[in-house]
């Protein structure tokens, strides 16, 4: 996803012809005088630049709304796998979130992230605002527009933001969070991302991530993971003998659209990531791209249906919710090399990680209320390492190289920020605040008034 640095990707064929139907156009005297070899070609170069620019900026801009339609997804998913009385919490916290990411990605992470990273050893851009100025003609030789640029990786940004959100709903304070999320999208996820994407030292090694089953998910389970441990669990989640009290979420089909929203967005996701639309095979590579993104995640939810049978004798529906996003989420590494067959089989074992990942959370009393850690961290992890099997260009050692560096990285930056909120501002709601909800206690409008504690029955 090195895009601020490509060359342009010239289509061919179309464009070429469409410049030669004008010039054969033009009465035989003008043809005469104009048509020459160098004219044909200078008008050649101009049309497929041009027609280039435009395939390759629209597939920015319909990949970066798909991706940021996946903000709904996350936030009904959220809202489904809450409690009632947590749902107008979970809404205001993805709104803030995204809107944050926005504005932070502008100021500093875009740059932090892109612009010369080179003259940086390698470990990060430099930061400052990103000005559109040099939107349109100016930008035929990089074969995209800026702000479409800009969008797309915008919304990858916010995604791991919205990651987080749900791994520490309900108790955690609405300001501290959207504090930590403001340093996680303006310094935190630009500074890694440009080791890889922003052509930093981890794409020189040779590490292969297309959409970011690690530079997205993992850090954004990371960041979660960090979250949820120094937070704390719920209030009543686990009991002194170890027992785990399950805590239904507030509307199973609310989170089930959640759910379909994310599947529809990752086709923004994972296509849009080709970068290019300006020929025949970038076309044809994102076709790929989508018919193996919905096979591994129809791989995941096939999955969970028979390992949830077999062990629990029931079917588990937010298993199988959360066993699509996985496969969705372990293919976005390497989604055009493997075959239909082995993108389901990839999607298949991120299923089975979130069967067999969600109960060791629970024993090690962490709490993860949406299951947001199994799915983007540890189904990333999967995705990202087995990425060689399919791309010959890649290997395992670099491959785990990268998870490691990541992994360590988020892991100290994210937990300083948790610890230093906590023991500013503090980071998590009173005991009596979170017995009442944090709609009443953060937001003051519930989502459900006539089954909330603040509701009067006539």
């Amino acid at each position: 996803m090195i895009t601020s640095n490509l060359p342009a990707r010239l289509g061919v064929g179309l464009a070429g012809a469409a410049a030669l139907v004008a010039l054969t156009a033009l009465p035989a005297a003008a043809q005469d005088a104009a048509v020459t070899e160098e004219t044909i070609k200078a008008a050649i170069e101009a049309a497929t630049g041009e027609t280039a620019y435009i395939f390759n900026t629209l597939l920015f801009l319909m990949g970066g709304f798909l991706v940021m339609w996946m903000a709904a997804g996350f936030c009904m998913l959220e809202s489904g796998l809450v409690r009632t009385k947590n749902v107008s919490m979970q809404c205001l916290k993805n709104v803030g979130l995204y809107s944050i990411a926005g504005i932070m990605f502008w100021v500093i992470g875009y740059n932090l992230m892109y612009a010369g990273v080179g003259d940086n050893g390698g470990w990060f851009g430099t930061p400052s605002p990103k000005g559109f100025e040099d939107v349109g003609g100016s930008d035929l030789e990089t074969g995209y527009s800026a702000a479409s640029d800009w969008f797309f990786q915008m919304v990858f940004c916010a995604a791991t933001a919205s990651i987080v959100s749900g791994a520490v709903a309900e108790r955690v304070k609405l300001w501290p969070f959207l504090i930590f999320t403001a340093v996680l999208t303006g310094v935190f996820y630009p500074i890694s991302g440009s080791w890889q994407w922003g052509g930093g030292w981890l794409s020189e090694m040779g590490f292969s991530d297309f959409a970011g089953s690690t530079i997205v998910h993992s850090v954004g389970g990371w960041a979660a993971l960090t979250g949820a441990i120094i937070i704390g669990s719920r209030a009543g989640k686990y009991g002194a003998d170890g027992s785990v009290h399950v805590m239904p979420g507030s509307s199973i089909p609310l989170a089930t659209l959640g759910m379909f929203i994310l599947w529809l967005g990752w086709f923004g996701f994972n296509g849009g990531s080709q970068l290019a639309m300006g020929t025949l095979g970038d076309v044809t590579d994102v076709s790929r791209i989508f018919a193996n993104t919905n096979l591994a995640a129809a791989g995941g939810v096939v999955a969970v249906l028979i390992l949830t049978q077999v062990i629990y004798k029931k079917v588990d529906v937010t298993m199988a919710l959360n066993g699509a996003l996985a496969g969705l989420v372990s293919i976005t590494a390497e989604p055009l090399a493997p075959s239909a067959f082995m993108a389901i089989l990839i999607g298949a074992v991120g299923g089975a990680i979130v069967v067999f990942t969600v109960p060791l959370l629970d024993r090690f009393k962490i709490d993860d209320v949406v299951g947001a850690i199994p799915v983007h961290l540890f189904a990333g992890i999967w995705g990202t390492l087995v990425v060689p099997v399919s791309n010959s260009d890649a290997s395992f050692v670099t491959q785990f190289i990268g998870v490691a560096a990541y992994g360590i990285f988020t892991v100290v930056v994210t937990a300083v920020l948790w610890f230093a909120l906590k023991l500013t501002i503090g980071v998590r709601v009173s005991e009596e605040e979170e017995a009442l909800g944090l709609d009443m206690s953060e937001v003051g409008v519930e989502a459900y008034p006539e089954f909330g504690a603040g509701s009067q029955r006539v």
